[in-house]
């Protein structure tokens, strides 16, 4: 368990293509909320949730932060996650997406291994980057105002402004890195994890 970093799971998304309330979808028994939040607990003793509105996290027992207003996609979240991360003196956050329901154990760890001097750390699995998978120094945070002054809102974009580390991970046999955008996701992460 690391002590120098906080988790923060990403669940402000609308999940409009799986009908909405995409943290609260159940595999395998579980909701998807739950699964990552059993992750993140694993990995840290500072979890938190960012969302849009609480409803999101379906009443879960566990901080909610709500992300950054104006600011669109993931990258609202990772204000918000940075910012918590700040606030309890944790000098990194790692934020990974509450879609996301086959993460690696290691997926800490490594980042944290492989940050080095860097201002994060990027999960890459068969040639993709994933950077709702990542690992942040809080000293981002100085960088988020002149990169939303570009008109930019990329997470991978802004990554890629206060310079990243790619860690690869391995796309097979299966990718830990699955993301579930529709139903069709949730039936093939069904599968997965029955496997």
């Amino acid at each position: 368990m690391s002590a120098d970093a906080a988790v923060v799971i990403l669940a402000g998304g609308d999940g409009s293509r799986i009908g909405g309330a995409k943290p609260l979808q159940m595999l395998a028994g579980e909701r998807l909320i739950d699964r990552a939040l059993r992750m993140a607990r694993g990995w840290s003793d500072a979890v938190a949730i960012a969302v849009r509105d609480a409803d999101q996290a379906g009443g879960v027992n566990s901080p909610l932060l709500v992300d950054e207003d104006g600011v669109e996609g993931p990258l609202a979240g990772l204000i918000a996650a940075i910012r918590f991360a700040r606030d309890i003196r944790r000098p990194f956050v790692l934020t990974i997406a509450a879609d996301m329901p086959f993460l690696p154990g290691d997926l800490l760890q490594r980042l944290r291994i492989t940050i080095g001097e860097s201002a994060c750390a990027i999960a890459r699995s068969g040639g993709h980057l994933h950077p709702v998978c990542g690992l942040w120094r809080v000293s981002a945070l100085d960088s988020v105002e002149p990169y939303l002054d570009t008109g930019k809102r990329s997470l991978k974009g802004f990554a890629e402004a206060i310079g990243f580390v790619a860690v690869e991970w391995p796309a097979k046999p299966s990718d830990a890195f699955f993301n579930i955008n529709d139903i069709a996701d949730l039936e093939i992460a069904e599968r997965l994890a029955a496997d």
